[in-house]
């Protein structure tokens, strides 16, 4: 949400959804150290193989805070209602996805069809499989309604993958750690 601003006549602009480290158009990815606010990394920055979809998902973070009306750690909620993906993942299952929209906003409320479109999209690029990720060029291509979005999507939104080791052996992911935040770019 820092990364949105309101120019002169309050529209809303997006300033700063570049990625925290650059690469070349012949790198598909690139090794770094993790940069970034809480919440808002992909689950790769866990391995420190980090894409071009790294900031997809930071948007998707960002439209489901938008349609929900809240931000993705909020402690003034239930304990089991902390993190929104999980909310978003157990609203997903349940079939209840309309529960968790804005109940503050009229405009969320009265267009629930346009909602749950933008909510197809958040998943989409929440997916935790980089690969199956939209660009952010097909993401403004759904925006603007030139395509739909992906029908398969994987609703299952956690951190805790198994991760393979040099050695070939598997071990559980740790919980991603505060990191520090990018520098002035």
């Amino acid at each position: 949400p820092q990364n949105i601003l309101l120019d002169a006549d309050f529209n809303a602009k997006v300033s700063d959804f570049g990625l925290s480290k650059l690469i070349d158009r012949d790198q598909s990815q690139v090794m770094t150290t993790m940069r970034g606010t809480p919440g808002y990394l992909a689950p790769e920055w866990l391995s420190s193989i980090i894409t071009e979809k790294v900031d997809v998902y930071s948007f998707g973070i960002l439209l489901l805070e938008i349609l929900c009306g809240r931000k993705i750690f909020d402690r003034s909620q239930p304990e089991e209602s902390w993190h929104l993906l999980r909310v978003f993942q157990r609203c997903w299952e349940q079939e209840t996805l309309l529960n968790i929209v804005d109940r503050y906003s009229e405009d969320m409320q009265e267009h629930g069809t346009e909602v749950m479109e933008m909510m197809k999209l958040a998943s989409w690029c929440l997916q935790t499989d980089f690969t199956k990720r939209p660009s952010m060029s097909t993401v403004i291509k759904v925006l603007e309604g030139v395509i739909s979005v992906e029908l398969d999507l994987d609703y299952n939104f956690s951190y805790q993958r198994m991760q393979e080791t040099t050695d070939g052996h598997e071990k559980s992911s740790q919980p991603v750690l505060p990191p520090s935040l990018s520098a002035p770019r």
